[in-house]
């Protein structure tokens, strides 16, 4: 019965320490990207191509990452068999991982726009663009946050912002366009500039479908439709 015990006890500690470290892969990854998003925009707002460029190069850390979580959360499955609250971690960590490569692709894809973006002529809005970077890093950064802690309330907060992210969005867009209009000669860029501000808005649309992902783990049942957030913590 003792011997009994102590393997329980062992293959419990086992597991707690192989979910620990995916989770730190997880978390790696989300570094990464996130720190990819400002270094793209830094490389956008200083017309800075060996940046861009490093960024970009930068991606496949990512991608190597996410296999590596992907090895270990089948590893667990396959040999820990984990139920309930584990296994839904584990699923969740599975996830949020292909969630965050794709959060690295925007962080690479507003790079490789730099070049056809940058010129002599300064283009003002660029200089909004950075604080609704900085908002949408922000989310990646707290839903992961939330996911490490097993925080759904954290999670349900993340969720919330992406409507100001949105509304903000919104406003760049029409003050591209705006300027687009009134100034024909920078079509080309702030065509660039469009889909820049496009890709931040999709990185708060990855970070709230993590925090969706942290919520369901962590408290078993899903959100309420967006929009609908009324009574989502009971």
């Amino acid at each position: 019965m003792a011997e009994s015990r102590t393997l329980a006890t062992h293959t419990v500690s086992a597991f707690d320490q192989e979910i620990g470290q995916l989770r730190g892969l997880v978390a790696q990854m989300g570094g990464l990207a996130e720190q990819a998003v400002g270094r793209a925009m830094l490389a956008l707002q200083r017309g800075d191509l060996e940046l861009a460029a490093q960024v970009s190069a930068a991606d496949r850390a990512i991608d190597m990452l996410e296999a590596e979580v992907e090895r270990a959360a089948v590893r667990l499955i396959a040999l820990r068999a984990p139920m309930a609250d584990d296994l839904r971690e584990v699923v969740a960590a599975l996830k949020i991982a292909g969630v965050v490569e794709r959060i690295g692709d925007y962080a690479k894809n507003i790079a490789r726009r730099v070049p056809a973006i940058i010129s002599d002529h300064r283009i003002e809005p660029i200089s909004t663009l950075p604080a609704m970077a900085r908002m949408a890093q922000e989310m990646v950064h707290d839903a992961l946050d939330a996911f490490a802690a097993r925080d759904p309330a954290a999670a349900l907060e993340v969720r919330q912002r992406d409507t100001a992210l949105d509304d903000f969005y919104d406003s760049i867009f029409r003050t591209l366009v705006t300027y687009m209009v009134e100034n024909p000669r920078t079509i080309s860029q702030v065509a660039h500039l469009l889909f820049v501000a496009k890709n931040l808005e999709r990185v708060g649309d990855h970070a709230t479908n993590v925090a969706e992902m942290v919520y369901y783990a962590a408290a078993g049942r899903h959100t309420e439709p967006r929009g609908l957030s009324a009574g989502e913590v009971q």
